[in-house]
């Protein structure tokens, strides 16, 4: 059995032509791995692969989902389960493409089976938050489960709320059930590289693509995205880009404003990605260059070896 082929990076890194190479050199076809690509209504502005690269290969979740709805890792995991054995089925290479960590991490490292959170442990956990702050919460979280706490920044609330609620669940550390994780694919089963290029360069092509999702349309986009009134704190109203033109269709910021902060955001996005990427993928090979021509060649290097 041919294994899958997980390929990440930044955003702006050129995943999409790289994934579309690999299922041509391979005979694969392409799974999504990013945890905005997913939603419908917002293909320019997640950069999802336009319709003529979709005709090249066979292409699964990207755009399969309504904004309206929380997708989790969870069904995204299940989701791809399937998916990866259909194509196996039909004798092609399932070739996940994204720049989502958690959702590689859930299929090679596997999810935590943690209990439904209940409203009481919810309640509880945002009572404490209030009286005591980001430095109770901490607190609490070290006390309940120092091994968890221990692995989240000392400012990410939801991770430590998360941390907290477990605890006030069940009486337990989320450590200890992600200790009893089972990895759904078999290290023999899937092969990683990951795009990390030069930092300078990357800015520089998630500025020039941001320009070229604005000539295309990403503003009516946005504000086709806006007119549905969902709620602002919904996955996919945190895609990169939407908060800053959503704001300035408001009327908050100019059109300039926006766009300067959301590229800012974008680097910054980018900075965070390529940070984990090589802190939970060290040992998956590299492909550096931005030059398509030249990251195919490095591609077929990685495939023959």
């Amino acid at each position: 059995m041919t294994p899958c082929l997980l390929i990440a990076g930044p955003t702006a890194a050129g995943k999409t032509a790289l994934s579309l190479a690999a299922a041509e050199i391979l005979g694969g076809e392409i799974i999504n791995a990013d945890s905005m690509q997913i939603y419908d209504g917002l293909a320019l502005i997640t950069a999802q692969p336009d319709a003529a690269e979709r005709a090249r290969v066979p292409h699964h979740l990207f755009g399969t989902i309504d904004p309206a709805t929380r997708y989790s890792v969870g069904q995204w995991t299940s989701d791809v389960l399937a998916l990866i054995a259909g194509c196996r089925e039909r004798g092609r290479v399932p070739i996940l493409v994204g720049g989502t960590g958690l959702y590689f991490n859930a299929l090679i490292k596997g999810l935590a089976e943690v209990p439904e959170i209940g409203a009481a442990a919810r309640s509880r956990t945002a009572a404490l938050l209030e009286a005591a702050g980001l430095s109770g919460l901490r607190a609490e979280a070290l006390r309940r489960d120092p091994v968890a706490a221990q692995r989240v920044k000392a400012a990410d609330r939801q991770r430590l709320m998360r941390i907290v609620e477990v605890a006030f669940e069940t009486g337990r550390a989320l450590s200890d059930f992600q200790a009893d994780t089972v990895a759904p694919l078999a290290a023999s089963e899937w092969r990683g590289l990951v795009i990390e290029p030069d930092r300078e360069a990357l800015y520089a092509r998630i500025e020039h693509r941001f320009d070229r999702m604005l000539e295309a349309g990403a503003l009516d986009e946005v504000a086709a995205f806006a007119a549905r009134g969902l709620d602002p704190n919904l996955p996919a109203s945190k895609a990169l880009g939407v908060p800053q033109l959503m704001a300035h269709l408001r009327g908050e910021l100019s059109r300039a404003e926006a766009v300067d902060l959301a590229k800012r955001d974008s680097r910054r996005y980018a900075k965070r990605q390529s940070t984990w990427f090589r802190n939970q993928t060290g040992s998956w090979p590299r492909i550096r260059s931005l030059d398509p021509v030249q990251a195919r060649s490095a591609l077929a290097d990685l495939l023959d070896t």
